[in-house]
C-alpha cells in the first residue's frame, strides 16, 4: 500500500469544530464485514451489537492542559509551547514544539504567566519532536506540575480554529480518564456518556481498560509514499493482569472483543503472546498498522472518521478492508458526516 491509497476529498465544512450536543447522540456508521453492509444509527444504539459476555476495551488516558503561551526573553515576542514529553522529573526537562520555532536559540529564556513566575531555558535545539526547555521552578514537583495545569490551556487540534471554550476542558476528555499523560484526546471515547456506560455494564458488557498515552505521533503527517518507511513516534502504554485476564477470556469463549478506538487497538496490538492472547505489559510502543495487517485480540472497533493520508485511517483500511473503508468514507463524505476530534464514529463489526 502506497500513501496515495489513503488520499480523498474531504470537504473543510465536515470538520467538525465542536462536539455534539450530547456525547452518545452523535452518528454512528455500522460496516459489517462479512456481509459488507453499511448502516446509519447514533452512538447510543451501539449497545444493540453486543451481548452478555463482549468487551469493550476503553483507553483510560486522561489529557493534560499541553498549550502553554509565553513571552521570549528581551523581545517579549509571544510564543507558543506545547509539552509533548516529560524527559526528567527532577530537572524538570520537557520535549516540547514551540511555535514559531524559528526565533527560538539555545539559551533564550521563556516567561509563562502574567507575573511571569515560570521561566523556562532552551537548552536543546535539535531533537526530532521539536526543542528541549528546562523549567527554572525552585518549588516542588507537586508544585511545579499545579503550575503547569493553572497555565496550560486544552490542547485542542490545530485545525480547530476558534479559541478553547470552557465546554472543551470536560468535552475534550473521555468520562473515563484517570491516567494523566496523553497531548491529545483518544478521540472514540468520547462518544461514551456515563447512562450508556451503566446500560452496557447492566446488560453484561464488559469494559477492561488499558492506558496509551496518545502524543503528537499519532498524528504526524506521513511524509513517504512507500509506508513501510514511516517510523512512528513511541507513546507510552500500560496493560495490568485484570485488563488481560477479561480480554483473555473473551477471546477463549468466542465473545466480540471491540477495541474503542485506534489508541487501544494499537496499545493491545503491541503486548501479542505467541498464541495469540494479550500480555500484561508497561512501557513504550511505536507500532504502526497498515494494509495488509493480521489483527490478533479484537475482533470489532470503534473509531472517527479520520483525516486523509493519517496513520490513522491507515490502520481503518487495514482492519475494515481497503476497498470496504473507502466505500465507507465516500458514502460518509456523501450523507455529511462530522469528521476528526469532536466528529462522529464508525462501528466495524
Amino acid at each position: 500500500m502506497k500513501l496515495s491509497h489513503f488520499n480523498f476529498d474531504l470537504p473543510e465544512e465536515l470538520l467538525a469544530e465542536r462536539p455534539a450536543d450530547i456525547r452518545d447522540e452523535s452518528r454512528l456508521m455500522v460496516l459489517d464485514r462479512a456481509n459488507q453492509t453499511i448502516e446509519h444509527k447514533l452512538f447510543k444504539d451501539v449497545i444493540d451489537y453486543f451481548d452478555e459476555g463482549d468487551v469493550m476495551i476503553l483507553n483510560n488516558t486522561k489529557v493534560f492542559p499541553a498549550r502553554l503561551f509565553g513571552n521570549k526573553e528581551k523581545t517579549g515576542a509571544r510564543i507558543e509551547v506545547f509539552l509533548l514529553r516529560e524527559l526528567n522529573e527532577d530537572q524538570r526537562l520537557w520535549d516540547v514544539l514551540v511555535d514559531p520555532a524559528r526565533k527560538i536559540r539555545i539559551g533564550n529564556k521563556l516567561y509563562f504567566g502574567e507575573d511571569e513566575t515560570l521561566v523556562a531555558e532552551v537548552i536543546d535545539n535539535t531533537t526530532s519532536r521539536g526543542r528541549t526547555l528546562r523549567f527554572l521552578y525552585d518549588g516542588s514537583y507537586s508544585e511545579f506540575r499545579r503550575k503547569l495545569t493553572e497555565l496550560g490551556e486544552t490542547p485542542l487540534p490545530k485545525y480547530i480554529k476558534r479559541d478553547v471554550e470552557p465546554e472543551d476542558e470536560e468535552r475534550y476528555q473521555t468520562i473515563f480518564a484517570k491516567n494523566e499523560g496523553a497531548v491529545a484526546a483518544p478521540t472514540a471515547g468520547l462518544h461514551f456518556s456515563r447512562h450508556l456506560l451503566k446500560r452496557l455494564e447492566i446488560k453484561g458488557v464488559e469494559l477492561p481498560e488499558v492506558t496509551l498515552h496518545v502524543g503528537l505521533g499519532t498524528f504526524n503527517p506521513v511524509e513517504v509514499e512507500d509506508l513501510s518507511k514511516h517510523k512512528m513516534d513511541s507513546e507510552e502504554i500500560m496493560i495490568a493482569k485484570p485488563a488481560t485476564d477479561i480480554i483473555n477470556n473473551a477471546i477463549a469463549n468466542k465473545k466480540r472483543v471491540c477495541a474503542v478506538g485506534t489508541t487501544a487497538m494499537r496499545a493491545i496490538e503491541s503486548s501479542v503472546s505467541s498464541s495469540g492472547t494479550l500480555n500484561e505489559f508497561s512501557g513504550w510502543t511505536n507500532k504502526f498498522i497498515f494494509p495488509p495487517y493480521d489483527f490478533s485480540i479484537a475482533n470489532c472497533m470503534i473509531t472517527n472518521f479520520h483525516t486523509p493520508k493519517s496513520t490513522l485511517l491507515m490502520m481503518v483500511s487495514a482492519f475494515a478492508g481497503h476497498d470496504f473503508m473507502k466505500r465507507a468514507y465516500e458514502e460518509a463524505v456523501k450523507e455529511k458526516y462530522r469528521f476528526y476530534t469532536y466528529g462522529d464514529a464508525m462501528l466495524i463489526i
